[in-house]
Order: C-alpha cells, then structure tokens, then sequence
C-alpha cells in the first residue's frame, strides 16, 4: 500500500447544540445579591399571575374548593357533606323538573371545566406536536397557546392563539385529525382576529330534529323584508334572509329539502302577500307539481318551462328597466314608493334555463333573466333560485347572487361551486348531510367568510292548507299586474 492509503481519515466534529446558559448566571457575585429582591417580586409576581391565570381557567372548581376549605376549617368535614349532599339534591332536582333551563344555565360552566382540564389541557402539547403544528427554531419550542373554552353540549368553542408565522389555512388543512384527536365528529376552523382562531369540536348534530313552522303572522307591518325567520341556526338563533336588495340561489340534490325553503320564504311573506305589498310570481317547470300546492300565494304561476315561463321572465325584465327609470334620483326601491315588491321564485332553474329543448325559448329566458338578477335589486326585484345542478355551464351567472344556500350536495366538489372556492374546508361539509335531515343547509352571504349551518322549517300539507285558508279568507280582487299573454 501506499503511503497516501494508510493515512488516518479524521472523524467528523459532533454535531451538537451549544448549551445556552441564562445571562444571570455570568454576572459577578454582587451583582447576583443586589438582584436578589428583584427576583422575589418577579416570582410573587408570577405566582400572582398563575393563580389569577387558573382562577379565570377553572373559576367553579378554585370557587367551590375554597367554599369547601373555609366550611371545613370553620365547621368540619360534616358540614361540607352535608352542602354537597344539598348542592346535589337541588341540582338533581332542577334537571329533572326543568332540564331546558338546567342544560342552559347550571350544566355548561362544570362540563366546560372538566373538558378543558381533561380532554384539551392534558394532551394539548402532544396532539400539537404530532399534528405539526409547532414550529422549532434554536432549540426553542414554539406551541399554539389554548385559550378559553367553552362548552355548549352539542359543541366545544376553543380559542387558540397561533404561533408566530402560522397561518389558518394550516389549521384547516388538520381540521380533519384535530377532531379525532379531541374525540369529536368534526372541527370547523374561524378567524376571530390576527392571530387567533376558534376551533369548533362537533360532538352532536342539534339540527337533527326538524322544526315545525310557526303560526303565521297577521300584520303585514311585521314582516321584515330585511330579516324573513324561516329556520333555525345550528346555534339555536333564528335563520333569517333578506330579500331586499338580493338574490338567492338555492343547490341541492333531490329530497335535499329545497321546498322546505321556499316554502319557509313564502310563509314568512303571507301577510304582506295578503296585503298586497309582496307580489310573489313562480316558475314551476314539473307542470306545478311543487307550486301548485299553493297557488293563492302567487299572483302569477307558470307550470312548464316553455312560452308562458319566458314570457313572464321578460314582463319581469321589463318591469325591472321600468321601475328603474321611474326611481331615478333613488337609491334603491322603498315601500313609499306605492309599488309592491316583486320576488320571482323559479323552483327548477336549469330546466328554464339550460334543459330548455327550443334554443330560442332557451335564449330569450337567460337573457331575461341575467337582466332581472343583474339590475332587479335596487328596484325592488328578487329572485330565488332553485336547481340541482350547480355546474358553471349550467347557471353561468352564479355571481349575480349573492346569498347562496348548499343544501345536501353528492359530491364534495360541489360545495365549491355553490359556495366559493375554500368553504368546505372551513367546514361547510353540504356533500355529509344525511338524508334524514331534508332542509338542512350551508348558507354563504357575500361578504362574509364564515359560512352559516341552518335547516328551514319543516312545512307539512297541513301548513299549506293554513297557508290557503290565511291568503284566501275575506281578500278581494288584487288587480292584474302582468299582461295577458304573460299570465300562466
């Protein structure tokens, strides 16, 4: 061998992390006795902050332990039996006489506590490490900090602050493990501010039961065209829409409860319909099989989507480049005006718009159409829209509508196309709404991020009927506000 091949080949130098040791452990002697109170007030201090810190956290187990230690202290062990034997008596007792009222009031704060303490607190650091969602950088660890919580039965409300240089589309794209991870059926993420975030931890479905409609209003006063209740959020608030001023545009598959809906709007409008402040006009291409089930309610109907429905499209249109001359120097359409508002519901969309066999019909009613939806909101013009098939090549005019409702969707990319592009992964899972829960629906309004999971009143025959007998008792003639060859 050579000499060149016996040398010795020097290892590598070991890779390891210089050990950082505090600064106050290189300061001299005095310098360390003369900090010496400063570093007793700092540890009070941080006590201090601690106790106030887990006081805020757990406020009934700190409250209640303290109780226990001053009763025990002052009157022994007995009493403090006897208290929680009292406490669970009366706790016992309002459960099961009024459970509405013990769930809302008595039962969140201890079920919050524990959860926090139990479920989050216990394993936050593990499940942020194992769902990379902490950044490491020197050595040093940096974690998303747990917020408050809050228990709401059927859901967990937690707050989270992020860690420097995240961002929440990292915490969407783990929603999926977050919510395995803390032992719930789905996690939905929301921006509350800059830097911090909401999680919620779905345990339950509270939109499971259907909602019977409520009785209908009398006074045409009272209905809001701003704010028409036809449901109920999945937070237990009133779901409301507004008609004013808007389109909505309403996509589910068959079954989905799309009736539900527009039933639900024409209910909440019977009073000023009945009034004749509202004039409801309907489009029913399966021969009125929906809409005909009612067809006081609608001052004009068609039943097909040939001559009648286009030509009441273009008397609409019309209306609309009338109404807009007329209100010039306005703003938008009030009820001072003397003119009614006008609200097109068209219960199969496509088959008027895109399924129509007659090219010229086809292309007569997308033209009217785009004209009502495109200038018909100042006026005093809305249109609701209801279809099946959200495709672009079937309504290419999804944006003239700014309140969009995904009801129950086959296929996950659909939600997109109702919705906009990144709902679902803020959690507007419409393609997982189960049959069994017709009307049901993800609501998006322009303008907002956060989606909206409602479900509309459930309308029976038996409603209908009420609905009839509400438009029909003791009205007179409302005159005729479309021409001949436009009425159905």
């Amino acid at each position: 061998m050579s000499a060149q091949e016996n040398r010795w080949v020097d290892p590598a130098p070991l890779e390891v992390s210089r050990p950082r040791l505090p600064w106050w452990t290189m300061l001299p002697g005095w310098a360390k006795l003369l900090l010496v109170p400063v570093a007793v007030v700092w540890v009070a201090c941080w006590a201090v902050f601690q106790f106030a810190r887990i006081t805020y956290r757990y406020p009934l187990t700190i409250t209640t332990s303290a109780a226990a230690g001053l009763l025990a202290a002052f009157h022994g062990y007995l009493a403090v039996t006897v208290a929680v034997a009292g406490v669970t008596v009366v706790a016992v007792a309002w459960w099961r006489l009024h459970p509405d009222s013990f769930h809302q009031f008595a039962a969140p704060q201890p079920v919050t506590e524990y959860r926090r303490f139990a479920v989050y607190a216990c394993q936050w650091r593990t499940v942020m490490r194992l769902s990379e969602l902490t950044k490491d950088k020197r050595g040093r660890e940096y974690r998303p900090k747990l917020g408050r919580l809050r228990s709401h039965g059927w859901r967990d409300v937690v707050r989270v602050t992020m860690a420097k240089g995240q961002a929440p589309e990292q915490w969407e794209l783990h929603a999926s493990g977050l919510a395995h991870s803390f032992r719930a059926r789905h996690c939905r993420v929301r921006v509350r501010k800059p830097g911090r975030l909401e999680l919620d931890l779905i345990h339950r479905d509270p939109l499971a039961p259907s909602i019977p409609a409520p009785t209908l209003g009398l006074d045409a006063s009272g209905v809001d065209l701003r704010r028409l209740v036809i449901g109920r959020t999945e937070t237990g608030k009133p779901w409301t829409v507004s008609l004013l001023g808007n389109h909505l545009l309403g996509v589910g598959s068959t079954g989905a409860g799309k009736a539900s809906v527009s039933w639900s709007i024409v209910r909440a409008l019977a009073p000023a319909i009945k009034a004749d402040r509202v004039r409801v006009f309907g489009i029913d291409p399966k021969g009125g099989m929906e809409l005909s089930a009612c067809a006081e309610a609608f001052h004009t109907l068609a039943c097909d989507n040939g001559d009648k429905a286009v030509n009441l499209l273009e008397y609409l249109a019309g209306e609309v480049k009338a109404r807009a001359e007329r209100y010039r120097g306005r703003r938008t359409w009030t009820p001072e005006s003397g003119d009614p508002f006008l609200v097109l519901l068209v219960d199969e969309l496509a088959d008027v718009i895109a399924y129509q066999t007659d090219r010229n019909l086809r292309d007569r009613a997308v033209k009217a159409i785009q004209a009502i939806t495109s200038q018909g909101r100042a006026p005093g013009v809305c249109v609701l829209g209801f279809l099946q098939d959200p495709r672009k090549e079937i309504v290419p005019f999804r944006h003239l509508f700014p309140t969009k409702i995904a009801l129950r969707l086959d296929e996950p990319a659909q939600v997109d196309m109702v919705l906009g592009d990144g709902v679902r992964q803020r959690g507007a899972a419409a393609h997982e709404i189960p049959e069994s829960t017709p009307g049901v629906a993800w609501v998006k309004h322009d303008g907002h991020r956060e989606p909206v999971r409602a479900r509309a009143f459930h309308i029976t025959d038996e409603d209908l009927a009420d609905l009839v007998a509400f438009l029909t008792a003791h009205t007179t003639d409302i005159p005729v506000l479309v021409t001949e060859g436009a009425r159905a």
